[in-house]
């Protein structure tokens, strides 16, 4: 049966890649970007999912990241991670999860961080952001247990999209090493020694979005080949 599935920031990256899945499977699939839904404005986003009508899958997927030296970090910065990464998600599940509970079935599926297990240098505002969405989606599954809504997450090492271009220009910028260096430098994290596919994450997504996965809640799936073991 075809259902109404929101992925925000779903206009590029993993985002439109996750789009792509659901759509292929059948499903209406709305995918707004910031100018569609800016996810830190309350007001908007209200307004957004008030003219949507039931939704049936919730993919909080918009994100941003910044990196410095704790130091070097600025207010403004780690604000800004907080209002997308954390607040986003809130204000998107809460829109939600009314209608979910009433209808007694759903699923928000949190696209995280491997960040939001563990700590990276350089890091602080997108660590703690990404904690603090795992927090949220934990908080929201012990809500919802046995209701027929589940809230789970994925968390991902570095995956190949704009963002981790971002970084490795970061990289590159700062230490003088080309950006294939930079590249190998975020693959090494990861026991896969590469860096993931949008679609990798797209699979994880639709997995725990599929109805066979109503006994899934409150969990986070890291998909970095085995470096974090939970």
């Amino acid at each position: 049966m075809m259902r109404v599935v929101v992925v925000t920031g779903g206009n590029r990256g993993i985002g439109a890649a996750v789009a792509e899945r659901f759509r292929a499977a059948g499903d209406q699939v709305i995918a707004p970007g910031r100018a569609d839904c800016d996810v830190t404005d309350e007001a908007a986003v209200s307004a957004f999912f008030g003219g949507l009508g039931p939704i049936d899958v919730l993919v909080n997927n918009a994100g941003v990241s910044t990196s410095a030296p704790l130091a070097r970090s600025t207010l403004a910065d780690w604000n800004a991670q907080f209002e997308v990464n954390a607040t986003g998600a809130f204000l998107c599940t809460r829109a939600v999860l009314p209608g979910m509970r009433e209808r007694g079935t759903g699923r928000v599926v949190t696209v995280a961080s491997t960040a939001g297990h563990v700590g990276y240098r350089y890091t602080a505002g997108y660590t703690a952001s990404k904690h603090a969405a795992v927090g949220l989606m934990r908080a929201v599954a012990a809500e919802v247990a046995g209701t027929g809504v589940t809230a789970n997450a994925v968390c991902p090492a570095f995956v190949r999209t704009d963002m981790t271009t971002t970084s490795m220009a970061r990289i590159s910028e700062r230490t003088g090493r080309g950006e294939a260096d930079a590249e190998a430098a975020l693959a090494a994290a990861s026991p896969l020694g590469r860096l993931l596919e949008p679609d990798e994450v797209a699979f994880a997504v639709t997995f725990l979005a599929a109805a066979e996965s109503a006994a899934i809640n409150g969990q986070t799936l890291v998909l970095d080949g085995g470096g974090i073991q939970l």
